[in-house]
């Protein structure tokens, strides 16, 4: 039985982090929406600072910022190509069989726990099978990959 009076105090900690994990982002949104240097309406290729006294940027005096890269280099061709599926795919199995290993550990230190000191073999044999159609449903997906042997564009 759980005493009554411990379980508040034992999610204070909970809801301290939730409440930090909020208010963290959301202040560096505010400072960002408060701090960014602004487009003046007259002068929309003008950016200034309200908060800094003097800064203001000309972006009319460099042409190429609505190139697709800055960096000096022209670019060549269209940015919209079809990648194909074969040069990622040995990546997303990798992800997938990566998944599924954890799951099976997991489901290894289950079985393991259940059966140690005469525990209930019947919740461990339940266990196995679950993780085992779990593994049968990802290897239906490696599966249908290796079919199509390239042939997704993405």
């Amino acid at each position: 039985m759980v005493d009554t009076g411990s379980v508040p105090s034992a999610y204070l900690s909970i809801a301290f982090l939730a409440i930090v994990g909020i208010l963290m982002p959301l202040t560096n949104f505010i400072m960002s929406w408060a701090l960014r240097p602004r487009t003046d309406p007259s002068r929309p290729h003008i950016t200034r600072s309200y908060l800094l006294e003097g800064y203001e940027r000309d972006h009319s005096l460099y042409p190429r910022r609505l190139s697709t890269f800055e960096c000096g280099s022209e670019p060549i061709g269209d940015a919209m190509i079809q990648f194909h599926f074969q040069y990622y795919w040995y990546a997303i199995i990798f992800l997938v069989f990566d998944v599924a290993f954890m799951f099976l550990v997991l489901g290894g230190m289950v079985t393991a726990e259940e059966t140690k000191l005469g525990g209930d073999i019947a919740k461990a044999e339940a266990g196995l099978a679950i993780i085992a159609v779990f593994f049968s449903i990802m290897s239906l997906g490696v599966w249908y990959v290796f079919r199509k042997r390239g042939r997704i564009y993405i």
